[in-house]
């Protein structure tokens, strides 16, 4: 099975309805991931720190070394995220050098943890061929719509080789090559 993004905008919204009522912390996990289009081992071991300055007031980017590639990243979190992220630090009362997404046995969540969650989740939801990387997929997706196709944007972000690797990685198949096809009409 490959994964997919989800492309149904109100499946997000219930996917992160669901994990909210269910577990913030997922919900929180869900919400950077759809966002940065970071890969789940890359959002797993943030630290507040790597995201607020000590006055708990954001930094101007997250600055991440992907684990995959070894290269450094630098994130702007949108205010959405912001938002979410704020609230969850103060529900939880976590402090400057915890994980942001903490365990209860120490240290950060892991990644089987997260899929397990995440995919009993989207299985209560009908949403199909969804694991973690779903989530970086579903932010490559929606940025390539929401930028007006701007693959080579997207491609740099994921550090892919070719346009063709990026647009299969986030699953633009035929129907939404047909739906470029219907907006010009000259």
């Amino acid at each position: 099975m490959t994964v997919q993004p989800i492309r149904d905008m109100k499946k997000i919204k219930q996917m992160y309805n669901y994990l909210a009522e269910h577990n913030p912390k997922y919900a929180v996990i869900f919400k950077m991931g759809i966002n940065t289009g970071l890969r789940i081992s890359d959002i797993i071991p943030i630290k507040i720190s790597d995201i607020y300055r000590n006055d708990f007031n954001f930094k101007e980017h997250l600055i991440i070394i992907e684990q995959k590639t070894k290269k450094e990243k630098f994130i702007k979190i949108n205010d959405t995220l912001r938002k979410c992220l704020n609230e969850y630090v103060r529900k939880f009362n976590l402090k400057y050098n915890d994980y942001l997404f903490f365990s209860r046995k120490g240290g950060h969540v892991g990644r089987v943890q997260v899929y397990k969650v995440m995919t009993e989740a989207a299985k209560a939801l009908g949403i199909e061929n969804f694991g973690t990387h779903s989530l970086r997929k579903t932010w490559g997706y929606w940025t390539y719509k929401l930028s007006k196709f701007n693959i080579g944007l997207i491609m740099d972000t994921f550090n892919h080789s070719s346009q063709v690797v990026t647009l299969r990685y986030i699953g633009i198949n035929q129907e939404q090559k047909d739906e470029l096809y219907s907006m010009v009409q000259l």
